[in-house]
């Protein structure tokens, strides 16, 4: 096997920001690109060493990619993407390395034994509280896969238990939603505020729980829809459809990150015991400051966030703190496997 580790990651997501990370910290870099979704990987080709191309991105975990992968001392960064595309059961079967506790990754999920309710009330961190679809007694936030976008998570916002019922007819309607979708739904108490997604990394090597980064989702058409006026909305009848686009960096204010570590401390601490080692390198708390100034965790990532391109190639201010130059998170993650390497301690870092 050659020794040379080489950094790999789907071709998606927040792989630029892996990708560029990594060659920053001198790694060559592998792309896992789809047919017809290549072209980035290919335009930007001083990040990317090897563009291979896949007519599926279930082929991840064939024997062929598999058996590369690893013999080519290639650690796997995984995202959204690979988790999706892949599926939890096959990225747990492969043989290939990953950076970070692979068995993680399904504790995303809102349902089965795994999932991050679980983890947030054993933390003790505050979230919405979930409601049944019969018994809607404050405005809510509806979370459920739409018809033709099984991949995605679709949302929507009803005010009362009659606008949820009219709301699921009109989307139902309209083919947007499905019987599936509805099985899949999550509803949601919906929290007042102002969101933020706080980029979090567990140091192993550091031994520390790191604030890396903050940002904010762009949405379509949420976007452009909340910036028109009440009386344009409701001229427009249509719900908006809360499609991640974007992400923008953001900061939040001093008085408020004794409370962001704890709860990333918090957060940490329950994955050793919930699944040991618990959660390695890199996850995101989407979060609500209330008027307040509580946090309500709703949503979470055990890998690295969809906003971390947001600062790629610039870095992040909080990160700068720890380093004394700017770090993206795509390149804290290189800088923590070289300097597990140099350490002779990569075992504590990959799964």
């Amino acid at each position: 096997m050659d020794n040379v580790i080489q950094i790999a990651a789907l071709a998606s997501h927040s792989a630029l920001d892996v990708f560029d990370g990594a060659k920053d910290e001198g790694f060559k870099t592998i792309a896992l690109c789809k047919k017809g979704r290549d072209r980035a990987y290919r335009e930007f080709k001083r990040i990317v060493d090897r563009c291979i191309v896949l007519d599926d991105f279930k082929e991840i975990s064939s024997d062929k990619i598999d058996s590369m992968l690893y013999s080519e001392n290639a650690i796997m960064v995984p995202n959204r993407s690979l988790a999706v595309y892949v599926g939890y059961d096959n990225l747990e079967r492969m043989k290939t390395k990953f950076f970070g506790n692979r068995r993680m990754l399904r504790w995303e999920e809102r349902s089965g034994d795994k999932n991050y309710y679980k983890l947030l009330d054993e933390a003790k961190i505050r979230r919405p509280r979930t409601l049944r679809p019969d018994n809607i007694d404050v405005p809510v936030i509806v979370k459920l896969p739409e018809a033709k976008r099984r991949v995605e998570r679709g949302f929507f916002i009803a005010v009362n238990q009659k606008d949820f019922d009219n709301k699921i007819d009109e989307l139902r309607k309209k083919g947007i939603i499905d019987d599936e979708s509805i099985k899949s739904m999550v509803i949601e108490e919906y929290i007042l505020g102002a969101h933020f997604n706080i980029n979090y990394f567990n140091s192993p090597i550091y031994d520390r729980v790191e604030l890396l980064s903050i940002d904010r989702r762009i949405q379509s058409d949420w976007d452009s829809f909340y910036r028109l006026p009440a009386e344009i909305q409701l001229k427009l009848n249509r719900l908006p459809r809360f499609i991640e686009v974007g992400h923008e960096p953001a900061t939040i204010r001093e008085s408020l990150l004794e409370k962001i570590f704890e709860i990333g401390y918090s957060f940490v601490e329950t994955t050793k015991k919930l699944e040991p080692p618990g959660i390695i390198g890199p996850f995101t708390l989407q979060l609500m400051v209330t008027p307040e100034l509580d946090l309500v965790v709703f949503d979470v990532a055990p890998r690295i966030g969809g906003g971390t391109n947001a600062h790629m190639g610039i870095g992040s201010q909080y990160s700068k703190l720890y380093f004394g130059k700017p770090m993206s998170l795509g390149r804290r993650i290189a800088h923590e496997i070289k300097e597990a390497i140099s350490r002779n301690s990569i075992d504590l870092i990959i799964t």
